[in-house]
């Protein structure tokens, strides 16, 4: 379980399906919105806030996305009304929401990896994608790929890199865009 603060009222947790399955959930599970899951989700989400100094003080919303063949990433954010932060009123509002995303954002820490994976990329037919640079990495974000091409690329491209758990917003506004649009196709152009 990784976690990130991304503002004073709002944390991030990646779960990896391996962190899933320790704790007896499936995807499946999540999806049926049980007891069972709002349970196990608590004590997580609890376990995240106390590690993250982080109160859970009147009403929490959780948003879950899937991550195919990656792992869940939970959005945990409180609710910041002055009238809800009465110590008296220790409400947990469990609002769970579960979206599949058909983006692909993976972590590279050389350029020819890239360049690479762009290579085999293009036999897909896939030209689009942006490319950024932060932290001593590159970036690459697939969106919108189709359903059917979904699995195959992510495994093509755990050959070359790994998962981020970074996210978007914090690599743009921090780090530097190299190609905006179209990087499968201009990395294609540029290395032969």
């Amino acid at each position: 379980m990784k976690l990130e603060r991304l503002s004073s009222n709002k944390i991030k947790i990646f779960l990896t399906f391996d962190d899933l399955m320790d704790r007896g959930l499936t995807t499946e599970d999540i999806k049926g919105n049980s007891l069972k899951v709002h349970k196990l989700f608590y004590s997580m989400i609890e376990e995240a806030c106390t590690e993250m100094d982080f109160d859970m003080i009147g009403s929490i919303g959780v948003e879950i996305f899937s991550l195919k063949a990656q792992g869940l990433i939970v959005i945990v954010t409180r609710e910041e009304d002055e009238d809800l932060l009465d110590d008296s009123d220790s409400i947990f509002e469990l609002d769970v929401r579960l979206a599949d995303n058909f983006h692909i954002f993976y972590e590279f820490r050389e350029l020819e990896d890239v360049i690479q994976l762009c290579r085999l990329l293009k036999t897909f037919g896939l030209d689009s994608g942006s490319l950024f640079y932060y932290g001593k990495c590159y970036y690459l974000l697939l969106k919108d790929v189709s359903e059917n091409l979904h699995e195959t690329v992510i495994s093509v491209a755990s050959e070359y890199g790994c998962p981020t758990t970074m996210t978007l917003c914090r690599i743009v506004e921090y780090g530097k865009t190299i190609i905006e649009d179209c990087a499968v196709e201009t990395m294609n152009h540029y290395f032969k």
